[in-house]
């Protein structure tokens, strides 16, 4: 048996706690039930799976759900996390309102808005009351509360952080030419052209390069902070695209082809090919390194005035066949066992979304005493972050790039 959709409306009306009033279906306060009705249950995980370490990450917490609850996790790869969406999109059309295909998503924030809009997440706020919570560092890190603007509610639970970082390989490029803000980095490409590029979008990596470069030069960032008007839209990104029409004419095979992906610039690294890549992740090359996916003379690098930054979250679908499972597997990923193996670059390099103060002294100092890497930049020279646009903002300068350089690719 699983709420009825008519029941998660009346909470979300109500505010109330009222998941606990279908005696069968466990409320997200009671853990020992949902625990019981978990058990033997399979949780379907639509994650991107173009990353072998994230992959192999996320079959160590199959192993380890399967060990102590018998619940059993299947990763369902993505390469776009929209598919996912779409699936519960076209069931809530179907009426299939129970049994869905999708129990746990990793989601980013534009995804994590449209289905909001659409009501298409278990409510009311599940997040907040996962026994795991308690460790959480929503003071200290706001984007744990909002998700490209748009507040979480309790409808997402945080998984990672992210900032952007720029990598290069030191044994090639002298740290002293390095960029250290987006109109240098074109300045760079210019003096070593076909050293630098961007996965295309819709890729996130790709994507995110183009809210970074227009979060630095639009006339008035502020904008940012609010959905798209259409009225000023051109005008707004006009800097954006002026500054990629010169970056694609010296870059990686003149703007004409791109990276696939993160893997695909960190192998062209790895091969020569670019001198200058980025990901969203500040252990990434250090994580490259420990894989043997890079050379251990890459380095680190961000731009002082601030780059792009976020959390990551997995998120329940309202219709979630498994929904004990996923809230037991959500729960787990937010535990310091998790929390801290994740961080380890060994594993991915992630960062916590833990808030050091808040854990039991033994996991604290196993945090304080994880090496992070070679190649990876301490807190205290990361630079600030810049806030995600409103998401409305990827949707449109996606579909402005695809209109202006896709039929060139």
């Amino acid at each position: 048996m699983r709420l009825t959709k008519q029941l998660l409306a009346a909470c979300v009306i109500s505010g109330s706690g009222c998941l606990n009033a279908a005696a069968a279906d466990p409320g997200v306060n009671d853990w020992p039930e949902i625990e019981k009705a978990a058990a033997g249950q399979t949780v379907y995980f639509n994650a991107w799976g173009g990353s072998e370490n994230i992959n192999a990450y996320i079959e160590w917490v199959g192993a380890r759900m399967q060990e102590r609850h018998d619940v059993t996790v299947v990763q369902v790869k993505l390469d776009d996390t929209a598919s996912a969406v779409s699936k519960v999109v076209a069931e809530k059309a179907a009426g299939k309102d129970e049994n869905g295909s999708v129990d746990l998503i990793w989601i980013n924030g534009e995804n994590f808005v449209s289905m909001k809009k659409q009501d298409l997440l278990l409510s009311p706020d599940w997040a907040t009351s996962l026994p795991n919570w308690r460790y959480v560092d929503a003071e200290n890190q706001p984007t744990i509360l909002t998700d490209f603007t748009e507040p979480t509610d309790g409808l997402e639970s945080p998984w990672g952080g992210a900032k952007m970082v720029f990598f290069y390989d030191s044994a090639r490029t002298d740290a002293g030419s390095l960029p250290d803000n987006s109109t240098q980095l074109l300045d760079w490409a210019k003096q070593h052209p076909g050293r630098f590029s961007y996965p295309a979008p819709p890729d996130f990596i790709g994507s995110s390069f183009l809210k970074q470069v227009l979060s630095e030069l639009i006339d008035d960032p502020s904008k940012l902070d609010e959905p798209v008007d259409e009225r000023t839209f051109e005008r707004d990104v006009e800097p954006l695209f002026a500054y990629l029409d010169q970056l694609h004419d010296v870059a990686w095979r003149s703007g004409h082809a791109f990276p696939q992906n993160y893997p695909d610039m960190k192998q062209k690294l790895a091969d020569g090919e670019l001198d200058i890549i980025f990901a969203f992740n500040p252990a990434e090359a250090s994580a490259g390194i420990e894989a043997g996916e890079l050379p251990d003379t890459v380095r680190s690098f961000t731009f002082s005035g601030g780059t792009l930054g976020n959390t990551h979250f997995v998120a329940i679908p309202y219709n979630a066949n498994a929904r004990e499972a996923a809230l037991l597997t959500a729960n787990f990923l937010l535990s310091p066992e998790a929390q801290l193996r994740k961080q380890d670059p060994a594993y991915w390099g992630d960062p916590t979304v833990l808030a050091m103060d808040k854990l039991p002294e033994e996991d604290r100092t196993a945090f304080q005493s994880l090496d992070l890497g070679v190649a990876t930049l301490p807190p205290d020279q990361l630079g600030p972050v810049i806030a995600e646009p409103h998401a409305s903002w990827m949707d449109r300068i996606e579909t402005e790039w695809r209109r202006r350089y896709a039929s060139g690719n």
